[in-house]
């Protein structure tokens, strides 16, 4: 059994929702982390990230709250099994917090994982989320 990732990370004067539609809406995910997504937000859709570089299916969702996904890199061998993320969204003081939970990465891709989340993620959607509140 491969260890639990488990992050949060706050993103102050936004809602839940906000987070939520960078993560479900295409366009909106592909300009916060600059790659091109295309997302399938129906439960039983497909979703690919990063070019392609991430892939899987959406597994469940509860709008603008959480989301359940199959999740795998296009790097991972044939032979390894999806893993499974599961991302829940809540006010926080100051705006929301991403909850983070991703089980099955595999051994050898844990550490890219982990570390690939704030790194492609949190932080981008931190200068994302920073500069469209600007021009607002």
């Amino acid at each position: 059994m491969t260890p639990v990732v488990e992050q949060d990370f706050s993103f102050p004067k936004v809602k839940p929702a906000d987070l939520y539609a960078l993560f479900m809406d295409s366009a909106k995910h592909s300009a916060a982390t600059g790659m091109p997504a295309k997302i399938s937000a129906k439960v039983g859709g497909k979703w690919s990230a990063f070019g392609g570089m991430i892939l899987g299916k959406t597994l469940a969702v509860v709008p603008n709250r959480m989301i359940v996904q199959s999740w795998r890199s296009s790097a991972w061998k044939k032979a390894d099994p999806d893993s499974v993320l599961i991302v829940h969204f809540e006010k926080s003081a100051g705006g929301a917090t991403a909850h983070l939970t991703h089980v099955g990465v595999p051994q050898y891709d844990l550490d890219g994982v982990t570390q690939g989340w704030k790194k492609y993620y949190w932080e981008p959607w931190k200068v994302y989320l920073a500069k469209r509140k600007r021009s607002a």
